[in-house]
Parts: C-alpha cells; sequence; structure tokens
C-alpha cells in the first residue's frame, strides 16, 4: 500500500469520524436502554390484567374495536394488534385514516372483557424521549434520512479503519496497549484493539440503523407497486361506507395461510393497506418464520379474499433489520451482549474525539506531520 493510499484512506476515516461522532455518541446512548424496552417496560409498567379462569371465552375482535370507538366518538379504527402471550388487543383510533401520530389514540382491550386495560399513548415518558431521540431528534423524516446518512458516514469511518489499522500493528501484537507510555498512545491502542474487536458488531447495528431510517421511503414505494398490482381491480373505489367484520376478515386470511398468525391488521385507507382492504398481516408460527410477515388483502365491504403475497426482498431487509437492530433474536443473553458492544463503542467514539483533540494540540506545539504512512507508522513506534 503505497503512501498516497493510505493518505487518502487516513482522511477518509478522520472526516467521516468527525462528522458523525456525535450523531453516534447520541444513539449509542439513547440505545441503551432501547435495548432493554421489553424489561424497563415490565418492571415500570402495572400488570392490569385481571386473574381469571384459563376457560374464559373471547369476544369478538369487532366488540374490541367498538369498545376502543365509544372511548373515542368520532375516530375511525386504523389498526389493530395482537398481544403475544396475553389475551390482549391494543386497537388504534384516530379522526381520520392517515392523522398525525399525535393525533392517535391507542387502547390495550382485554379480549375477555373488552375492558380498556390501559392507554398507550405515552408521549412523554422517559422510553418514549429516547426511542424519538433514535429514530429521528423529533425531526420527522427528515430527521431519519439524516441519521442514516450518519449510520452511512460510520460504515466508511469503520472500513478505513480497518484499512489503516493493517500498517499501524506491523510492529505491535494485536492487543497491545502501551499503558507506560504517554496518554495519548494509551488510547491510540485501545481505539484500535476496540474498534477491531467490535468491528462487526457495528458494521450489522450500522447497516441495519440505515435500513430502518429508509423505512417509510420503502413502504411508499412497496405500496406504488406490489401493493398497487394486488389491487389494480379495485383502482378508483373509495373507502367503505361501512366495514365489514374485521373478526371474520382475519378468519379469511388465517383460513387461506395455514399455520400462520395474525401479527396486526391495517384498517383500509392506512399506510399499511389499501382504499378498500383490510391488510391482515400473517407471520409464521416457528421462531425462524416469526419475523417474516405476509399481508393477506381482504375485501372491506364483502369480506372475501382478494390477494395475498410474500413481501419482496427489500420488505423482508426491513422488516428482519429492525429486530436485529437491538439484538431482539436471542433472548436476554443476546440484549446483554448488545449492550457490552455498545458501551465499548462509546468509549471507542469518545476515544476517536479526544485523540483528533490532542493530535491537534500536538501539532501546534510540534508542527505539522503529514496524515500518511509516516505518521501511523511513528506512532506505533513511539
Amino acid at each position: 500500500m503505497t503512501n498516497r493510499t493510505i493518505r487518502i484512506w487516513t482522511l477518509i476515516h478522520k472526516w467521516t469520524s468527525l462528522i458523525c461522532t456525535v450523531f453516534m455518541l447520541l444513539l449509542c446512548l439513547t440505545g441503551l436502554p432501547l435495548i432493554f424496552h421489553d424489561e424497563i417496560e415490565a418492571l415500570t409498567e402495572e400488570d392490569t390484567l385481571p386473574q381469571m379462569p384459563a376457560d374464559t371465552p373471547l369476544k369478538s375482535l369487532d366488540d374490541a374495536v367498538a369498545a376502543a370507538l365509544a372511548t373515542y366518538p368520532g375516530e375511525r379504527p386504523l389498526f389493530l394488534s395482537f398481544d403475544v402471550d396475553r389475551p390482549v388487543v391494543n386497537v388504534t383510533t384516530g379522526p381520520g385514516a392517515r392523522p398525525p401520530v399525535s393525533q392517535m389514540h391507542i387502547s390495550a382491550i382485554d379480549l375477555r372483557t373488552t375492558r380498556i386495560l390501559a392507554d398507550l399513548n405515552d408521549d412523554k415518558g422517559f422510553m418514549h424521549v429516547m426511542l424519538r431521540l433514535h429514530v429521528d431528534m423529533f425531526a420527522g423524516l427528515p430527521g431519519e434520512l439524516f441519521l442514516g446518512f450518519m449510520g452511512f458516514l460510520l460504515f466508511l469511518a469503520t472500513l478505513s479503519g480497518v484499512v489503516i489499522y493493517a500498517p499501524f500493528m506491523r510492529k505491535l501484537s494485536f492487543g497491545t496497549v502501551r499503558a507506560g507510555r504517554s496518554r495519548r498512545l494509551k488510547w491510540l491502542d485501545l481505539h484500535n484493539m476496540l474498534g477491531i474487536v467490535t468491528l462487526m458488531w457495528v458494521v450489522v447495528v450500522g447497516l441495519t440503523g440505515v435500513i430502518n431510517t429508509l423505512s417509510v421511503p420503502l413502504v411508499a414505494y412497496w405500496r406504488a407497486n406490489e401493493l398497487a398490482a394486488m389491487i389494480a381491480p379495485y383502482e378508483g373505489k373509495p373507502v367503505p361506507e361501512r366495514f365489514a367484520s374485521v373478526d371474520a376478515a382475519v378468519r379469511t386470511a388465517m383460513e387461506a395461510a395455514p399455520g400462520m398468525r395474525p401479527q396486526f391488521v391495517a384498517f383500509p385507507g392506512v399506510r399499511f393497506s389499501s382504499n378498500h382492504h383490510y391488510a391482515v398481516w400473517l407471520k409464521g408460527a416457528t421462531p425462524a418464520t416469526s419475523r417474516i410477515l405476509t399481508p393477506a388483502l381482504i375485501d372491506a365491504e364483502t369480506g372475501a379474499f382478494t390477494d395475498m403475497r410474500s413481501m419482496p426482498w427489500y420488505m423482508l431487509a426491513l422488516r428482519l433489520s429492525q429486530p436485529l437492530h437491538f439484538g431482539d433474536y436471542g433472548g436476554l443473553p443476546m440484549k446483554v451482549l448488545w449492550a457490552v458492544l455498545d458501551v465499548l463503542t462509546i468509549i471507542i467514539l469518545g476515544s476517536g474525539l479526544y485523540l483528533w483533540i490532542a493530535r491537534r494540540r500536538n501539532t501546534q506545539d510540534h508542527g505539522v506531520v503529514g496524515p500518511g504512512l509516516r505518521t501511523i507508522a511513528g506512532e506505533a513506534a513511539e
């Protein structure tokens, strides 16, 4: 590798790191509590589900939707999702088909009694603030796309760091930390070692984060292509004035896909459905297939089955990247591993910023040295 090549990669590493470091620190710090969001919610939220016999019959989904609408008169149903291990459904309502999140109401409803257990519109709590900072910094879609670009810069910074790591390691054994030398050298060694140790994790979490920030444009592309082809015979039809039974729609979708279970239902007119259909999003019944969703379209006026297609590769990538980004695949042990690697990444980012500041001070005191092979080799030999 020539001196010019190393100089280019060093500049790439320097500037991509400097631009994204502050935002990556924000994402790492907010990501820590989000990794354990299930455990934190279990500790801080009181379970209001009453104890009842296991064989207590369940009410229909239509009864649950009616209970939510009775609580918020003048609104219409938007989504209905299913609790994983409790006889509870979450019904989202709003004044129109696509209201802002601030105008939506989410009600957790006991399917045995149709009693509303909780109002899930927590837009002021600690976890909500952490999530918004992590997702879009309270800036909506522009904030999401900006953080996606920062994630791409992190990937470039990581890649360039690996490239310039090779000449740096020529005179040092792997994992060497020269604790007896200057503070800057000690942090340089620690920065490089932790960077290599966390390399794959940073790449995986960084790239899945970038994919997640593309959720809105990817769903829009899916609607304009895949969904449009599925609902072509219904083109131009308005949203029905009265909806057919959502309970019957879910049963029809499950009959069309034996062995699959519903994860959520999108009502007509919302972003994940069409103007004339229920979109019953089904998932596999095994751990391996439970992350893969398949939409079944049910005519919301007649209740008849319309179409069902597997998700295209880009939507599948989006779906699989979301739990992988937060370590949700392997239970608590994987979450702990994710948290440890997150803390190590915070140390890498902080030490990188410190090294840049220390180098600027050193340059001012002792003159400028070009950022090429002589710089890296000289630091290694100090």
